[in-house]
């Protein structure tokens, strides 16, 4: 009898761990960082009559996430959006999924995000201060972003 009582406080002790364990989990949960997506867009994007502009297609690929990166801190391949070398710290990467889809937890911070195109980095945004492909994230909040692969595409 005193053996089967053990068994059963033992297994309540054990059910009441576990769910307090997943309470604890489920509070940890920080929600700082960038969401986004990377498309690959290629082929004539100019705008025709009657036609509906071809939809972007989510890629696979990895993302770079850099200090704040400026022009002066990279070595840029002609005037193009690739990059052979960038002289920033490398902060972290995120591999997008199958729709492009890619999610990472940051520090409150500035951001460059690059991709690679073969062994080149490439990144085609930048803002009036020449700094490439910035991304802020604030206190608390997921920034939103898109990035755009669109060295393939006419405009």
């Amino acid at each position: 009898m005193s053996k089967n009582i053990f068994i059963i406080f033992f297994a309540i002790l054990t059910i009441i761990a576990c769910s307090s364990a997943k309470t604890q989990n489920t509070a940890v949960k920080t929600v700082q960082g960038i969401d986004g997506y990377v498309f690959k867009i290629s082929g004539n994007q100019m705008p025709m009559p009657g036609m509906a502009a071809p939809k972007p297609a989510g890629i696979a690929t990895t993302v770079f996430v850099y200090e704040m990166t400026n022009l002066r801190e990279v070595v840029r391949i002609n005037n193009s959006p690739s990059y052979s070398a960038i002289h920033k710290k490398l902060i972290t990467t995120i591999q997008s999924d199958s729709t492009g889809h890619f999610s990472v937890q940051l520090p409150v911070g500035t951001y460059s995000l690059f991709t690679k195109t073969g062994s080149l980095y490439y990144a085609n945004l930048f803002d009036s201060e020449n700094n490439i492909a910035p991304v802020k994230v604030e206190e608390g909040k997921i920034t939103s972003t898109v990035i755009k692969l669109d060295a393939g595409a006419t405009y």
